[in-house]
C-alpha cells in the first residue's frame, strides 16, 4: 500500500487543474487516469469535430494554449496541450490506470486500482462524464430494427451517407451531428423542450444565475443538472453554421419508437434509418459507492467541492464546476482546502 498525502482521480481539465494547485501548494500528490494518453475525454470526440467548431476551450493555470490550427481535430489538439501541460510541471500522472473503488480506511481514504491501493488523506474526483453516456427510455427503443447510436459512438458523418437520422436532443453535441451531416444524410431534429438559440438573450448575469442554481442543487444533495442545459446553446460556430444550412429545424419528441421509426403524438408515423442519441452524459461516480455518499434526493451533497458526508473527498468538474472555467477555479478551492486539512 502506498501512502500519499492526495489523490487525484482522472487527468482532463480538472484534474490537472488541481494537480497544477495541488503542486504549487507541496501537496504530495498522485494522479490517476484512466486513458492511455493524455487528453481526457477530448481524445474520445470524433476526429471529424475540428478545433474551430468548439465553443473554445479555456486556458489551464499557468500555461496558455496559443495560437493552434483551428482546422485540426481537436482530440489531437487538447490532447497535445494536456500532454505539453503535464510534462510542463512534471505532474504525477500515471495511466492508464483504473480506479474500482474508494473506501474508507479510518485516518485515510483507500483508492483501490487492479495494481495497488493508494492510501490518501485526501482524494479529489475528477473524472467527469464522457464514459458514462445517457440513453432515455422511450417505448420501443429496444424493438428497432435500424441502427442506434449514442454521441459517445459517433465517429463520422460519413457512415450515414444517404441515410435518414433522426437526431436527438437539444445541446451543442446535436448540432454538431446536425452540421456535419447536412448534404450528407437526410436529418430529423428532435428535442423535449424548444432549443433556445437567441445570442442576444444570453448575458453573464444568466450564465451566473445557471450556475447559482446548480449550486443550490448540489448543496441540497439533489443531482447537478447541466450548466449549459440551463443556459442555453450559445452563439458556437457550429450553430451559426447550422442556421447557415437551415438544420435546426426543431420537432417535440416523438411519442414511440417502432421497428423502422418513430411515431409523433398525433399518430403520424416517420420512416428512420438511425437514431442518433446526443442526449449527454452522467457523472462517473460508480468508484464512489462504498463511501455511500448519496443524499435522499439522489446526488451528491456538496460544500463548495468537499462532500458533506467525507469532508476528505472532493468533486471537481461536477455540478457548478463541470464548466472548464469553473473547474480551474474549483480545482484551485480544492487544492486550498486539502493544505489546510493535511497541516
Amino acid at each position: 500500500m502506498d501512502h500519499v498525502d492526495a489523490v487525484v482521480i482522472g487527468a482532463g481539465q480538472a484534474g490537472l487543474s488541481t494537480a497544477h494547485h495541488l503542486g504549487r501548494l507541496d501537496v504530495g500528490q498522485v494522479v490517476l487516469d484512466a486513458g492511455d494518453h493524455p487528453g481526457g475525454a477530448w481524445r474520445e470526440r470524433w476526429p471529424s469535430l475540428r478545433l474551430g467548431a468548439v465553443h473554445g476551450i479555456h486556458d489551464l493555470p499557468g500555461l496558455p494554449l496559443g495560437e493552434v490550427d483551428t482546422a485540426r481535430p481537436a482530440a489531437e489538439v487538447v490532447g497535445e496541450y494536456f500532454a505539453r501541460y503535464e510534462r510542463t510541471f512534471a505532474l504525477p500522472v500515471h495511466r492508464p490506470v483504473r480506479v474500482r473503488a474508494v473506501r474508507d480506511g479510518g485516518q485515510r481514504l483507500l483508492v483501490e486500482t487492479a495494481e495497488r491501493t493508494w492510501a490518501a488523506r485526501a482524494v479529489v474526483n475528477a473524472t467527469g462524464t464522457w464514459e458514462n453516456p445517457f440513453l432515455p427510455h422511450y417505448p420501443g427503443r429496444d424493438r428497432f430494427a435500424g441502427r442506434q447510436l449514442h454521441t459517445a459512438d459517433y465517429r463520422s458523418a460519413e457512415e450515414f451517407r444517404g441515410e435518414r437520422v433522426l437526431v436527438v436532443g437539444g445541446g451543442i453535441s446535436a448540432v454538431e451531428h446536425l452540421v456535419e451531416l447536412a448534404g450528407i444524410a437526410s436529418t430529423t431534429w428532435v428535442t423535449r423542450r424548444p432549443p433556445e438559440l437567441s445570442a442576444a438573450e444570453f448575458t453573464p448575469e444568466r450564465g451566473r444565475a445557471a450556475v447559482a442554481e446548480v449550486e443550490r442543487r448540489v448543496r441540497a444533495g439533489l443531482p447537478p443538472g447541466s450548466v449549459v442545459s440551463a443556459t442555453g446553446l450559445p452563439p458556437t460556430p457550429a450553430v451559426r453554421r447550422a442556421e447557415e444550412l437551415g438544420v435546426l429545424h426543431r420537432r417535440p419528441m416523438f411519442e414511440r419508437i417502432t421497428p423502422g421509426g418513430v411515431v409523433w403524438p398525433d399518430g403520424t408515423a416517420e420512416e428512420v434509418d438511425v437514431i442518433l442519441w446526443a442526449t449527454g452524459f452522467r457523472p462517473v461516480l460508480g468508484h464512489l459507492a462504498p463511501l455511500r455518499l448519496r443524499a435522499p434526493g439522489g446526488g451528491i451533497q456538496l460544500d463548495g467541492t468537499r462532500a458533506v458526508a467525507e469532508p476528505r473527498l472532493h468533486l471537481v468538474g461536477y455540478g457548478p464546476s463541470a464548466s472548464t472555467i469553473g473547474a480551474n477555479r474549483a480545482g484551485r478551492a480544492a487544492a486550498r482546502e486539502i493544505r489546510s486539512l493535511i497541516t
